[in-house]
């Protein structure tokens, strides 16, 4: 049977720039920092025929992350500690580059991840994610793991959504549950994995049942059903 591999490719662009940057020192205290196209499209290349070769599909489609983003309606403060971060000179190459070569889909209005989890939570005889990004670990799908292909079902992806609730993300700039870390989140959600312990978690610390509800709509990638592509809607969590 025919299989698809779903690439973020938001991950393999970023690493590519960024590796084909090259710093030089001319003197008299003078610096620049230059790039190579030709640098970064094999870096993509070989990135992704190496994702091909361990995961055994025939086909590929590479998600970028389209203008703007949902999520920042939900928070606007959503990624906003990005904002001053410097990006790689060539990421803009490299992600025209993936949509060119590697059969790119890019959707404005949602990230590179919520492509993945959409098509990926589709049909999981037809398709295998891979990503870097933990945050995939909340969809149902077959995943590209560590070189070996691992099917994620729906009580594990709600446990790492619950999860990432509690603990937030100071990388996409939301705190979860404050004092909740790791080890706390796991211990409470192995006693009771649901949205009502989430819930009472943030009320137990003294916030309120938006807050709570504001954290899973940032930190939920969107699932098959969750997103309609004629109208660009998207269907929160728990609306």
């Amino acid at each position: 049977m025919s299989t698809t591999l779903l690439v973020d490719g938001d991950i393999i662009a970023y690493k590519a720039a960024t590796i084909a940057e090259r710093a030089v020192n001319w003197g008299d205290g003078l610096w620049t920092l230059h790039a190579y196209e030709q640098d970064v499209a094999n870096s993509c290349d070989q990135q992704i025929l190496k994702l091909l070769d361990e995961s055994g599909c025939d086909k590929i489609i590479t998600c970028v992350s389209g203008k703007k983003n949902y999520r920042t309606e939900v928070a606007p403060y959503y990624k906003m500690n990005r904002a001053e971060t410097r990006k790689p000179l060539l990421l803009g190459y490299a992600r025209g580059y993936l949509m060119e070569k590697w059969e790119g889909q890019m959707t404005d209005g949602i990230e590179a991840d919520d492509l993945l989890g959409i098509l990926g939570s589709s049909d999981l005889d037809e398709y295998v994610i891979w990503s870097a990004d933990k945050d995939l670990k909340t969809i149902p799908a077959r995943h590209l793991l560590d070189g070996e292909i691992r099917e994620i079902d729906e009580q594990e992806a709600d446990y790492w959504f619950f999860l990432q609730t509690l603990m937030g993300d100071t990388t996409d700039g939301y705190n979860g549950c404050p004092t909740i870390g790791e080890k706390k989140a796991n211990a409470i959600l192995e006693e009771d994995c649901s949205w009502e312990a989430v819930v009472a978690t943030f009320k137990k610390k003294g916030f309120s049942e938006e807050l709570a509800l504001e954290n899973a709509r940032l930190a939920r990638i969107l699932r098959d059903g969750e997103y309609n592509f004629d109208t660009g809607e998207v269907k929160l969590w728990l609306q």
